[in-house]
């Protein structure tokens, strides 16, 4: 597989599946969390000021602390609000725009393309099935959240709320699979997981409950569950690199950090540049007939001995794998800078905002109404094209407080369109990415082509300079 970045040994991230591991290892991986966090709260006015620069609205530069940075940044962007019990969080719609818009449907398509159907598990699983496989039950017992009585009356049974399905599901699996020609079976399900080993959360990071989707599937050879870990695998990279403008590489957990009941685990580790160390982003498991022989997933062999007796019957080889809102968090931590938030145009909830400049007490209304008019008319060919854009027509407003505004939000884009542009038939552009960079693009017939190119510019340009980054800290 790929060179991998030095990383420490964690405790495995939001969506990480945890494998065996001493108490040893768990309190030394505590102390190596990256960025890490005392403790939470809403962002405060931090007494670090920028180094550079006015005081606009991240009150601290990202290189002096980047853990209280990255808690303005999340919160001040409008990407989450914190709830009243630590580790859980109230997700805005910017942050669901890249889950639910982007990375959903894009994901969906790739794994309906292999015949992988959707489903949902109920989110109550009973203690016996997590018990039932002991080495699974000891890589998540410290993570178990229990329900233990409804209403004022006490369970007989105590429920975990699921930290994972693989048990949940393959009690099922059990009864569903019945031949050889039901297989592969593969099914994935999005939905919330709760986790409450650790002490520390950090928003998206580590939290204690978090959004992802699971994939579990059974195959009759392990060849072909072998082939679609590694595919699931090239697709997870593909959402960090494609869509998030995140360097990855492809890797392979050791045997102590492998998935609890996997024969392997593939993983994909991240970067973050400021601390010049590598997070883990997603990880694929094989997990070989461990389940299938513990919750009896067999089948019969389809082949036969050369005396044409039959042969045993097979146990199915297993696959899960998953992926989390842990990557937005990569995102913020990868393209952020000390103004705010820095958004890749592929998943940004608005890639364009248009800001009317030049507009004064001596223009006329008629003047004013016609600026309007022509914004109006470019953003609805903006619109025509698929490119996400919103017009910033308030007029309580300057236009300076707009642009500080609209960069800390993170928009790509910037057009500031005023009188003296429109005469000379263009539009004034600047970057979120390189900040003071201005540049124009005339109002022709290849407007909106134009725009949607600089939009991919910067996307590449994300990139490439993160990836630059990576490659920079990296043992080859």
């Amino acid at each position: 597989m790929a060179d991998v970045a030095e990383r420490p040994k964690d405790a495995e991230p939001d969506g990480g599946k945890p494998g065996k591991r001493e108490k040893k290892d768990k309190k030394e991986s505590q102390a190596k969390k990256e960025p890490k966090v005392k403790k939470e709260k809403v962002p405060q006015p931090a007494s670090k000021k920028k180094s550079e620069g006015p005081l606009i609205s991240i009150t601290v530069a990202k290189k002096d602390d980047l853990a209280e940075w990255y808690s303005q940044v999340i919160v001040k962007s409008n990407m989450l609000a914190f709830y009243d019990i630590s580790g859980c969080y109230i997700l805005e719609s910017k942050t669901m725009h890249i889950w639910e818009e982007t990375i959903k449907p894009w994901f969906k398509g790739k794994i309906k393309s292999i015949g992988v159907k959707d489903c949902i598990y109920p989110l109550l699983i009973p203690e016996e099935y997590l018990t039932k496989e002991k080495d699974h039950l000891e890589g998540f017992e410290a993570e178990v959240a229990w329900v233990t009585h409804g209403g004022k009356s006490k369970l007989e049974k105590r429920l975990a709320i699921r930290p994972t399905s693989e048990t949940a599901m393959y009690t099922h699996y059990a009864k569903s699979i019945q031949s050889y020609r039901d297989l592969p079976h593969k099914r994935n399900q999005w939905n919330s997981v709760v986790r409450w080993e650790f002490k520390h959360p950090m928003p998206f990071i580590r939290s204690r409950e978090f959004n992802w989707q699971e994939g579990h599937t059974a195959h009759l050879t392990k060849d072909d569950a072998a082939k679609e870990v590694r595919q699931i695998l090239d697709w997870y990279a593909d959402i960090y690199q494609e869509l998030l403008a995140c360097p990855v590489v492809k890797g392979m957990k050791t045997t102590k950090e492998k998935f609890a009941g996997a024969d392997y685990t593939t993983t994909i580790e991240g970067f973050v540049p400021l601390t010049g160390r590598g997070i883990q982003a997603a990880t694929s498991h094989h997990l070989g007939q461990h389940f299938s022989r513990m919750f009896n997933i067999k089948v019969e062999d389809p082949s036969t001995n050369e005396d044409g007796t039959k042969k045993p019957p097979i146990f199915a080889y297993q696959n899960s794998w998953g992926f989390t809102t842990r990557s937005i968090g990569v995102m913020v931590l990868t393209h952020g800078d000390d103004t705010g938030l820095v958004l890749p145009p592929r998943v940004a909830e608005h890639q364009v905002v248009i800001v009317p400049v030049g507009i004064n007490n001596k223009m006329t209304d008629e003047d004013k109404a016609n600026l309007y008019k022509k914004i109006s008319d470019l953003e609805d060919r903006m619109v025509s094209a698929n490119i996400r854009v919103m017009n910033d027509t308030r007029d309580y407003l300057t236009a300076g407080q707009k642009f500080n505004e609209w960069e800390l939000q993170g928009i790509p884009l910037r057009l500031e369109i005023g009188p003296k542009d429109l005469e000379k038939g263009v539009v004034t552009t600047s970057r979120r990415d390189i900040q003071g960079e201005k540049g124009t693009i005339q109002i022709s017939d290849n407007f909106t082509k134009d725009i949607a190119g600089l939009l991919e510019t910067i996307q590449s340009d994300l990139f490439r300079r993160a990836d630059e980054a990576y490659r920079a800290h990296r043992k080859q």
